[in-house]
């Protein structure tokens, strides 16, 4: 509970309100995020890390975060937890994430999301807010299947398609139950036009700027 009220402390006070906005998307594949977290930066005008691009760029800067972390990726393994997590806090330090931050990519997994929100409690800058987007995983599947059929893209099949819901659901599901004991989960009606959940999502992060 002492995480909790930590959050809460955060996220209260006129001082700190736009600093606070640290935002993790959670949504199963084919539910939009992709779409719904550009609209969302453009609107908060905060920073948008993607841990993907961050591992890239680090690689190819040869800093010695990423030196470390390409030894892994050149060997085909997860580059470990504790390094990413060092590496988003070197990254959080940039004047682009001054108003906040939308976490793409990352966490992903609870031992991810645990070692960000220590990482992130001892700077003083917890999260504010998890957004779930939540959506009928058949009507997910028939979306896919309809954007492969349309763009051409032999990767998208129901196989794959199977495989990416069972990845999401053992790996990425348990964040849900995590981030509302935290009391920081707000749960995204995916369903209907990128318009009207776009105005849902605002509505939350409105609720949760006054607080």
């Amino acid at each position: 509970m002492a995480a909790t009220s930590a959050t809460v402390e955060a996220c209260t006070g006129k001082a700190t309100r736009e600093a606070c906005m640290l935002i993790v998307f959670i949504g199963p594949p084919g539910a939009g995020k992709g779409t719904q977290s550009k609209r969302l930066l453009n609107y908060l005008g905060i920073g948008h890390l993607s841990t993907c691009e961050l591992l890239r760029e680090a690689k190819a800067a040869g800093s010695p975060l990423g030196k470390m972390a390409a030894q892994s990726m050149d060997q085909g393994r997860l580059v470990p937890d504790a390094l990413v997590v060092e590496m988003v806090n070197e990254k959080l330090r940039e004047p682009q994430f001054s108003k906040g931050c939308l976490f793409d990519g990352f966490p992903r997994t609870l031992a991810q999301a645990r070692a960000l929100d220590a990482s992130l409690e001892k700077r003083g800058t917890p999260l504010c807010l998890a957004l779930e987007l939540r959506a009928d995983e058949e009507e997910l599947a028939r979306r896919m299947l309809g954007r492969a059929a349309q763009e051409g893209r032999a990767d998208d099949n129901p196989q794959t398609i199977a495989h990416r819901m069972e990845v999401y659901h053992q790996q990425t599901e348990p964040l849900i139950d995590y981030y509302r004991f935290k009391s920081i989960l707000s749960i995204i009606d995916a369903m209907g036009t990128p318009d009207e959940v776009f105005e849902r999502i605002k509505a939350v992060v409105e609720k949760r700027r006054k607080q």
